[in-house]
């Protein structure tokens, strides 16, 4: 969604028409992914299909990522580093949402089309860190081993995790909200998605409790989303 740029609060969201303004260099080159993909399609006859899709988030995600990086930090005590005042609206995908649209789009054969993927969960970052607060201490009620597994963990104590963010300086670049508009695959390839943004957080957590292993051997990056 980056290509996009940014929208401000009462704009409507991104659609398969919207005019690719990125706000970084890093968007930009996004962007010129894009631009390469369809300049390859017509010059050699390449079948070719582009999805942008929303903020994914689930499983097997890099820890440096917001999501994973939250969870991480609350198991361990430490602090949430979130940009600005955490008012950043990102609209939030589950991952299985977008590789069933992704299987949708490839067995449509369309080529040459531009399709949006979104969850429908629009959240400020500040709004989706209180949520992981609170489906991690509902994680540590339903399972009393936690406690003693992750002890500095805020939840061990019968605390919010909320207390553990701290605020830091915005990055330059950094666009304010992301939406989409997802008539267009819905209408066409009947794609919605399945995982509403708090189940979806639920499911997350207990993967990353149920794979300590994996991610103790990936440390956690700088990214906050």
């Amino acid at each position: 969604m980056r290509s996009y740029g940014s929208l401000n609060a009462g704009d409507p969201p991104f659609t398969e028409s919207s005019p690719y303004a990125p706000s970084s260099p890093y968007a930009a080159s996004k962007a010129a992914a894009d631009h390469l993909v369809r300049a390859y399609a017509r010059t050699y006859g390449i079948e070719c299909t582009i999805n942008n899709c929303s903020n994914n988030y689930g499983p097997h995600q890099s820890p440096e990522k917001l999501v994973p990086l939250c969870i991480i930090n609350m198991l361990e005590g430490k602090p949430l580093p979130i940009y600005g005042k955490g008012l950043n609206v990102r609209d939030w995908l589950h991952v299985q949402d977008h590789c069933r649209a992704i299987e949708s789009i490839l067995l449509a054969r369309e080529a040459g089309r531009t399709w949006l993927v979104g969850g429908l969960s629009e959240s400020t970052n500040f709004d989706l860190v209180g949520r992981l607060s609170t489906a991690m201490t509902e994680a540590f009620v339903r399972d009393d081993s936690l406690a003693s597994r992750f002890p500095r963990c805020p939840a061990a104590r019968g605390e919010s995790c909320v207390g553990l963010i701290r605020f830091v300086a915005d990055r330059p670049g950094h666009d304010l909200r992301y939406a989409i508009d997802p008539r267009r695959i819905e209408k066409d390839l009947g794609v919605r998605p399945a995982i509403a943004l708090g189940e979806g957080l639920k499911r997350t957590i207990d993967w990353y409790l149920q794979n300590e292993s994996w991610w103790r051997a990936a440390p956690p990056g700088s990214e906050r989303g």
